[in-house]
């Protein structure tokens, strides 16, 4: 087998396929050359090459999303690299596994004039687990033992409970095309076992006198889908004292719970205090709703547990008592087995009648709705959305509008609400479509973001299990719904930004087909249609001024 003839990418490459690493996505470039070579020719590696480094970052985390395992992106040195920083911080607060790969020039040439130089040295180091700056001038056995150790442990991290993105930088000198046979192998491995935490008898003591006498809030964020947690989680809600709120991104579906956290949220006084907790449990990553953190900001719960090992600090709430870092799964277990007797607060009872009152409302109230809106679109699209497929939901105004609705018990629902940036989210859709062709995969977003990340359009080959709705109202639609940017003179040019650009235009001129709609009578015809057949992407125009409209009467008709 050929390789590289420099033996820090050999080395790198056997650390690789060592600890389970299949996937690589490449960026075309010149000083990244004899890594290129050596895994394409390791046929133990599968790659993919993706020229945006932006577009190709994002679709190595869907990949990483969907597969469950760590991917590798590679690049060239320079700007190159600084494209990737968006995707490294999403996987960094999703825990997603990312190890970023950049080749540099040699240290003698940084800062020297020189082309496609840039200090690349922990250039991402706020947000990785590990961040290490090598250089291909091996001699010997010593340096190899070390650097063997190093990039072990940093490895190790992307399987770690708190995964994450890993960062190595390697320094390469001409020249960069040179290829040997391989005669020796590399990898070396240290082990790292990590046991999962079981509570502690102290901690067993303050749940046995906190939790019969208290209104329990469990708050779940952003996950993967997880069968044991939802049963032990199902089992800890069966005492009445208990209330679970979860977004369609926790991929956590039971009828004990409450999932649409702003409709329930909508329906009483907050200021009444039979609806404040006195103990939170916090699960999972980000939280869309804005309305929940403000809630339990201003009712202050008497304990606040955060269960997970990563971000153990994070007080989100500003009531912060403990940090568990441990699984939820195993959390849930745990004090399930204490079997502690509660009392009948009735707790959940209390929210559920507001929100099963709201959620009756609903069809008559979206009858009422006259023109094509977005909420008219979300709506529907609940209502269409087949079982068993996956939902990829693009940030601003998408992700809050599918939390209005019960999410479906067999679909799972995705997005990018590590950072909540709209960069990215399409480039992500289709890596996650590549890794699963058994799943068909549904990406909702709003024209702006679509427009913003349309080079994933040019990702070869575009996977057919996956079809593309996009929401076109002339602008970031988000800025029209939240207060402040509505009220000012400034929000069309500034904050909305708006345009009359086509993403049908777009996407036929990367060879997709399309279909475009623009009135409620197509909706209900070519929606259902669309999700079926062999189209590509779905434009639906809605009306700009009419959304807010829309959306301040569904809350207010569901409060009445």
């Amino acid at each position: 087998m050929l390789t590289s003839d420099k033996v820090i990418v050999q080395l790198i490459v056997d650390q690789c396929e060592k600890h389970g690493i299949k996937h690589i996505v490449f960026s075309p470039g010149s000083r990244n050359a004899p890594l290129a070579i050596a895994f394409d020719e390791n046929d133990s590696f599968i790659t993919h090459v993706i020229h945006d480094e932006r577009s190709a970052a994002f679709f190595a985390l869907g990949l990483a999303q969907e597969l469950k395992e760590a991917v590798a992106i590679c690049c060239t040195s320079g700007s190159a690299v600084l494209n990737y920083y968006p995707a490294i911080a999403e996987a960094y607060y999703r825990s997603i596994p990312l190890l970023i790969l950049s080749a540099d020039r040699p240290p003698h040439l940084i800062n020297q004039g020189d082309g496609q130089t840039i200090v690349q040295k922990d250039v991402f180091k706020n947000h990785v687990h590990e961040s290490l700056n090598l250089n291909d001038q091996l001699v010997s056995d010593s340096e190899i033992w070390e650097i063997q150790t190093q990039t072990s442990k940093a490895l190790n991290r992307l399987s770690s409970a708190w995964k994450g993105p890993v960062h190595i930088n390697i320094g390469l000198d001409e020249p960069l095309y040179n290829t040997i046979e391989k005669t020796k192998n590399y990898a070396r491995t240290i082990s790292e076992i990590e046991n999962d935490k079981q509570l502690s008898p102290d901690f067993c003591d303050e749940a046995r006198e906190i939790l019969p006498r208290s209104k329990v809030l469990v708050l779940c964020g952003q996950m993967e889908n997880n069968e044991r947690l939802l049963r032990e989680l199902v089992l800890f809600s069966d005492n009445t004292n208990v209330l679970v709120l979860v977004e369609n991104t926790a991929n956590l579906q039971d009828q004990q719970f409450i999932h649409c956290i702003d409709r329930s949220l909508n329906q009483f006084d907050h200021n009444k205090e039979e609806y404040h907790p006195d103990v939170l449990i916090t699960i999972g990553g980000a939280v869309v709703s804005k309305k929940i953190k403000t809630f339990l900001r201003n009712s202050k719960p008497k304990h606040h547990w955060r269960i997970g090992a990563d971000f153990p600090e994070m007080n989100t709430y500003s009531c912060l008592s403990c940090s568990l870092e441990m699984t939820p799964e195993r959390f849930f277990l745990e004090l399930n087995k204490l079997k502690i007797e509660v009392n009948k607060l009735n707790y959940s009872g209390l929210w559920k009648k507001q929100d099963i009152l709201a959620k009756d409302k609903i069809p008559a109230v979206i009858k009422e709705l006259k023109s094509l809106s977005d909420l008219l679109v979300f709506y529907n699209l609940f209502d269409y959305l087949p079982d068993n497929c996956v939902l990829h939901m693009a940030n601003s105004s998408v992700v809050r509008y599918c939390q209005l609705f019960d999410p479906i018990k067999t679909v799972r629902y995705e997005s990018n609400r590590g950072t909540s940036g709209i960069d990215g989210s399409t480039s992500t859709a289709i890596g996650a479509a590549i890794a699963n062709p058994s799943k068909i995969h549904y990406f909702i977003s709003g024209e702006t973001s679509f427009i913003y990340d349309s080079n994933a359009l040019w990702i070869r080959p575009f996977p057919k299990n996956l079809k593309i709705i996009v929401v076109n109202n002339s602008g970031g639609g988000i800025f029209k719904i939240i207060p402040g940017p509505a009220d000012s003179k400034q929000g069309p040019r500034y904050f909305e930004a708006q345009h009359s650009q086509k993403v049908s235009t777009i996407a036929k001129a990367f060879g997709l087909t399309t279909k475009t709609i623009s009135n409620k009578d197509e909706l209900m015809m070519v929606l259902p249609e669309f999700l079926k057949d062999e189209t590509q992407v779905l434009e639906i125009h809605t009306n700009s001024e009419q959304n807010p409209i829309d959306l301040n009467y569904f809350f207010n008709a569901l409060k009445q």
